[in-house]
């Protein structure tokens, strides 16, 4: 064979060189990768940049990436000199070459492998594990940030009696340092240890492993590092126990000391401190006795006592002391954690009240005045009627409204009432052509709120509009009506250059528009347009004609997206509302500081506590950091998003939280004063959803403020699932002008029920003031049913309306051909020491694609009502038809009236016109007793006496007072309680007149 190395016996090969060309084309290629590599990072440093500057928060910009980039360098650098130094040292400490064993000399072509590279090898090595711990410690900006800035709150624990900031700011910084301080201990052990392996100084022989005396005393000295190390991990456990979550059978996430904390853990982590200080004094004596022997019987009696001190004796105290006598053992820890909890989520003012859930008053007939002043009932149900406003008023397919539109207040006639709005949003997937000028320089923002009152329909079950068409128009007046920044808004856009945009349309036709506010960022700039084509990867913004001068990018137009990124700190609402105020339409978002580090206060998911039937199916709202565990919430910011220019603007409404404190020292000028929030803006904050939720939530145990009671559980509640969604999800908090009890006037309020634990009956009603700026404002009032009686709950309620004859019986009626039922909402009001049930009942069908109201279910003390409108269903379950004046423009047929018959000077009339009255009377006397025998009877003599009426009047020439006209129209319920046929439905769900 020849030789094709190019040995003696055969011809040697070469290989030739690249060209001086191809060198050249690879060393250009090689530099334009790292060029393209080092602008697409730039791009997006510099896209964020230019965002931030744009929307005036660049000091939270800069904050941030100063705070990352510092604790990058100082983390990463000690990782790496404590690792880089101990490899040197191990090095150094090497024994002489002939100490090695055989076994050690196996190892001596990788110390020559490594020899020409060992600068370079200690480096990477150094420079690896400070790129990683940098890393990892740059994402600790909040904790140092909070540490650093931290405010005291003023209270202090019940065991320790340190502040909670210790709790909250303190102890996370301390435990990272700790964890810091671990890894480098490990990481330098290890590098150590084969450094030292590696050349000689620690060798494995067949008893066990052998170390020289170098190596001995540098490698205790590690290992006692750590155990120290440890000694301060048992010394903050000790403080850690305060905000240690456990299982514990009297609640979820039970957070704080115990009965076994505070006797057997606590002690236990003192004893293991000073055992692990004394093994790591042990540990560092090696320095000098150069033996492990010691140290290691040090280490194996804190790893005995860590098991026996640690985990058995508190197992034993919990079973042989705790146990036995539980409730009287934990009964003092409990207390501790029920103040702790309800004051640090803000339910410790919670008002509790007994209510009897059965009416006081006998003659039900005179509470039927009593409804319109109790509660502004609302039949438009939010969360149903998107469609309707969809069908009615999205003009053109590139429009849509959100799947659940929002509730608000807004004076009309003199007086505030709730009113159902929505934001006509730009609907990309309605864009008949779509393409890259179309998708992000013609369509490129919504037009205008529509608005309809809460409390009415019109003749056809359809809301009665008070701010409609395109341009709107109604009682909002004049305001800017252009969309640019909203929940639908989800792409970016590129407006107020060469290319027009598409304004709105009418009869006269298409309207253009160019955009002249200061959001976006200005893509005049050759390196901002370069830099927005790669972090968009979107070449054409580079060299599109359609952007030139005054083009502006516009991206991240979700409100929720836009307040998270100017305040990372906050926890932001699911549901951000719109709401115009002085003259545009701004976006309201709440946000919640949060820690997870109150003591004694038990923890809860912000992500199954918000969860209810509406988040599982809203596209728009969604849940709040689903894993975020916390045991302390204040909604402590309310912003505002702009919808035309998407100025962002933060202002603090919690004026005590320390939280917040902490965070505007941090960042100081992000937040504005509470002083600052106009009176227009104050009249449409509210009390947020989320908050409520998370309370409500925390009540269903914490009502109680007796620990017995807490611990036996014979008091915890639920909150009960959705009565008209069958997903099996929690029934959502509604917004109802109303008044509780012990107030003298309605008031926009967040309400929800309780249900006993495993139960459907009701437990509890639950309203809080949702009306910012009032006096009352976030005061949670609790209703409490007796537990000796039964009432009601939603869900039995719900099954009394869909198992009743007559009512099932229309509801199928309604179904008839290819229409749908929907239930709306079902409200819960108190009344009267009862509670009255309104549940707006929406037909879909005939062709429609959008739900019409057509009935109204309403229950109060056991009766039921299913009418065409609110008034005829409180009339009827009521016993007062006719008592109320009929509402107006209705035009929903005669109705029911069975009113008593007028008087009149002519004796024969009045003689018949009496014994109406008594027919009338014993007919109602009949009707209460449910015997509708007697009940027919005495309708037949009501009928019969008021035509005897108007045959004598007639007869007498006169032509009033006995209203005989009236009389012979009058159409009375039937004994089943069935419509008359003058206002019985027909099968598409429209109301027949009769």
């Amino acid at each position: 064979m020849p030789d094709r190395g190019g040995g003696p016996t055969g011809p040697r090969i070469r290989v030739g060189r690249p060209s001086r060309r191809v060198r050249t084309l690879l060393m250009t290629l090689g530099v334009l990768a790292v060029l393209a590599m080092a602008f697409t990072m730039f791009a997006g440093f510099w896209t964020d940049w230019l965002w931030y500057r744009s929307v005036k928060y660049s000091s939270v910009f800069t904050t941030t990436l100063w705070t990352k980039i510092g604790l990058f360098f100082v983390f990463g650098l000690l990782m790496a000199v404590a690792v880089g130094f101990n490899i040197w040292l191990a090095h150094r400490l090497r024994p002489p070459l002939s100490a090695m064993s055989m076994e050690q000399q196996s190892l001596d072509r990788y110390r020559m492998g490594i020899a020409p590279y060992k600068k370079w090898l200690l480096f990477a090595i150094t420079a690896l594990v400070g790129l990683i711990a940098g890393a990892s410690a740059s994402g600790q900006w909040r904790t140092w940030l909070m540490w650093v800035n931290g405010v005291p709150f003023g209270q202090k624990d019940p065991q320790f009696k340190l502040d909670v900031a210790f709790y909250a700011f303190d102890l996370p910084w301390y435990r990272f340092l700790l964890g810091f301080g671990f890894a480098a201990a490990i990481l330098s052990l290890i590098a150590a240890a084969l450094t030292h392996y590696l050349y000689g100084g620690l060798r494995v022989t067949s008893p066990g492993a052998r170390a020289t005396a170098a190596a001995t005393g540098h490698l205790s000295m590690l290992i006692g590092f750590f155990v120290a190390l440890k000694a301060v991990a048992y010394w903050l456990d000790r403080y850690g126990l305060a905000v240690k979550s456990s299982d514990f059978k009297a609640t979820d996430n039970w957070t704080g000391l115990r009965y076994v904390d505070a006797n057997a853990y606590l002690p236990a982590k003192t004893i293991l401190f000073c055992i692990a200080v004394i093994c790591a004094l042990l540990f560092f004596s090696t320095i000098w006795r150069r033996t492990w022997q010691l140290p290691l019987i040090g280490f194996g009696l804190m790893v005995l006592s860590a098991i026996l001190i640690g985990g058995l004796y508190p197992a034993i105290v919990q079973k042989f002391q705790v146990q036995p006598n539980e409730q009287a053992k934990e009964a003092p820890y409990v207390e501790k954690n029920l103040k702790a909890t309800r004051e640090a989520y803000g339910i410790g003012g919670t008002q509790v009240t007994e209510y009897s859930g059965t009416s006081n008053t006998k003659d039900a007939s005179k509470l039927r005045d009593d409804v319109d002043s109790t509660a502004s009932i609302r039949i438009m149900d939010p969360n149903i009627i998107s469609p309707t406003f969809q069908q009615l008023q999205q003009m053109r397919k590139y429009y849509a409204f959100p799947t659940n539109l929002d509730v608000d207040r807004y004076s009309a006639e003199g007086r505030e009432q709730d009113t159902v709005i929505g934001l006509r949003e730009l609907n990309y997937a309605g864009i008949d052509k779509k393409n890259w000028i179309n998708n992000h320089f013609r369509y490129t923002h919504g037009y205008g709120a529509v608005a309809a009152k809460g409390t009415a329909v019109d003749t056809e079950g359809r809301p009665v509009f008070t701010e409609s068409d395109l341009p709107s128009k109604g009682q909002l007046g004049t305001y800017e009506q252009r969309i640019y920044y909203g929940e639908k808004t989800n792409t970016y856009s590129i407006v107020g250059g060469p290319q027009k945009e598409i304004d709105y349309s009418d009869d006269s036709g298409e309207k253009t528009y160019s955009y002249e506010g200061n959001g976006g960022v200005d893509l005049e700039n050759p390196i901002n347009r370069a830099a927005y084509a790669v972090a968009l990867n979107e070449p054409q913004i580079l060299y599109s004609g359609a952007i030139g001068e005054g083009s502006r990018i516009l991206y991240n137009r979700t409100p929720k997206e836009r307040v998270e990124a100017v305040a990372p700190w906050l926890t932001i609402d699911g549901d951000a509302y719109p709401a115009v105020v002085n003259k545009r339409i701004q976006w309201i978002v709440d946000a919640y500081t949060t820690t997870n580090g109150y003591p004694y206060a038990s923890r809860t998911t912000l992500g199954d506590t918000t969860a209810d039937s509406l988040t599982a199916t809203n596209d728009q709202r969604t849940v709040v950091a689903q894993q975020n565990q916390v045991n302390y919430i204040r909604n402590s910011v309310k912003a505002t998003v702009d919808a035309y220019t998407g100025e962002v603007k933060l202002y603090q409404w919690d004026t005590q939280d320390p939280v917040l404190k902490t965070w505007m020292k941090a960042f100081p000028g992000t937040v504005e004063p509470r002083s600052e929030i106009s009176g227009d803006l104050m009249d449409h904050l509210r009390y947020p959803q989320d908050l409520f939720k998370v309370q409500r939530e925390l009540l269903t145990r914490y009502h109680v403020k007796d620990a017995n009671t807490f611990l036996s559980g014979s008091e915890v509640w639920q909150v009960p699932d959705d009565p008209t969604n069958k997903s099996g999800d929690a029934v959502p908090p509604y917004y109802l002008s109303m008044k509780m009890p012990d107030q003298k006037e309605q008031a926009f309020s967040l309400t929800t029920t309780f249900t006993p634990n495993g139960r459907d009956n009701l437990s509890a009603f639950m309203a809080v003031d949702a009306e910012a700026g009032k006096s009352d404002y976030g005061k949670i009032r609790i209703l409490k049913l007796p537990t000796s009686t039964t009432v009601n709950g939603p869900k039995q309620v719900q099954s009394q309306f869909n198992s009743e004859q007559d009512i099932a019986e229309s509801i199928r009626l309604l179904r008839g051909g290819d229409s749908e039922v929907e239930y709306g909402n079902l409200l819960t009001v108190p009344l009267d020491g009862g509670l009255l049930y309104v549940e707006p009942v929406y037909v879909r069908g005939g062709g429609l694609q959008y739900p019409l109201l057509r009935k109204v279910l309403v229950s109060y003390g056991g009766n039921t009502a299913f009418e065409d409108t609110l008034d005829e269903a409180l009339n009827k379950v009521f016993g007062a038809e006719g008592s109320a004046p009929p509402p107006e423009d209705t035009g929903e047929g005669d109705g029911e009236t069975t009113t008593p018959p007028p008087t009149t000077e002519n004796p024969t009339v009045q003689e018949a016109l009496n014994d109406a009255q008594k027919a009338f009377e014993a007919g109602q006397e009949a009707l209460s007793k449910g015997d509708w025998e007697a009940y027919g009877r005495a309708q037949e003599d009501l009928e019969a006496a008021l035509q005897r009426a108007e045959e004598a009047q007639t007869r007498a020439g006169g032509t009033g007072g006995s209203g005989g006209d009236n009389g012979g129209s009058t159409s009375s319920p039937s004994p089943t309680g069935s419509p008359s046929p003058a206002s019985s439905p027909s099968p598409t769900g429209s109301p027949q007149s009769g």
